[in-house]
């Protein structure tokens, strides 16, 4: 058996595992996180997880984690909570590792068991499926650049991966950096938000901030791409 699909299956076992155990030690776990996440309530949010005592932050992280790995619920919410419960450091470090094991167990479930429901979400979109061509080509530049944009769908992205013949390591490399950014901007952003009286001046810099590097990074890759078009077809006309 080749190893990435020894890696595969492990991690669909340990997914499976992992629920089961929360289900049984937890009944109204998955209903008090679902409602808590969908409805936006960060002030539940945080008691929930706070009264799990020293245990927290592992709970916090396992919450995190199957977030990402269903793809389809706000993980913005438990960024935010995770700021406000271990502070803006502990809280993108937490936020940053359970989100990227997250879409790395989507991403191995999308390409095996959900396959054709990523085909799906690439099909629905022209854009997407430009996308997905291009990613043949530089999947690991494509994924890195995406997973840095601070409140994209990660679904999307994660179906763009699964169908794409980007490898796992790639795929997980790509992950592990491009989400440390846009991680740290939620946590910050969000902790700052709701503790707006005592975090104006920061928030307001990050957001400046952030505007102005995405902005000159967009500008920059737009302009380069022009020179690349350019060049095509002055090449094609010499021809």
């Amino acid at each position: 058996m080749k190893p990435e699909r020894i890696v595969q299956i492990t991690a669909f076992v340990l997914l499976i595992a992992v629920f089961a155990v929360i289900y049984f030690t937890h009944p109204d776990f998955f209903i008090e996180i679902c409602h808590a996440t969908t409805c936006g309530d960060i002030d539940k949010l945080v008691t929930y997880i706070n009264s799990f005592g020293v245990w927290a932050v592992v709970i916090s992280f396992v919450i995190d984690v199957l977030i990402n790995a269903a793809g389809c619920l706000p993980s913005i919410f438990m960024s935010t909570a995770n700021g406000i419960i271990f502070g803006v450091v502990g809280g993108v470090i937490v936020s940053w590792l359970a989100e990227t094991t997250g879409v790395i167990i989507s991403f191995l479930l999308m390409r095996t068991v959900l396959r054709d429901t990523a085909e799906k979400i690439i099909r629905k979109s022209k854009y997407l499926t430009k996308l997905d061509e291009f990613s043949g080509k530089d999947g690991f530049k494509l994924m890195l650049i995406a997973r840095t944009i601070p409140y994209f769908p990660s679904g999307i992205l994660t179906a763009l991966g699964a169908v794409s013949r980007i490898s796992v390591k790639d795929y997980a490399l790509s992950n592990l950096i491009g989400k440390f950014p846009s991680t740290a901007l939620e946590v910050i952003i969000g902790h700052d938000v709701v503790l707006l009286e005592e975090n104006m001046v920061r928030l307001t810099l990050v957001v400046i901030g952030a505007t102005v590097v995405y902005g000159a990074l967009w500008y920059y890759q737009k302009k380069k791409t022009k020179r690349e078009k350019d060049a095509e077809k002055d090449t094609e006309s010499a021809c």
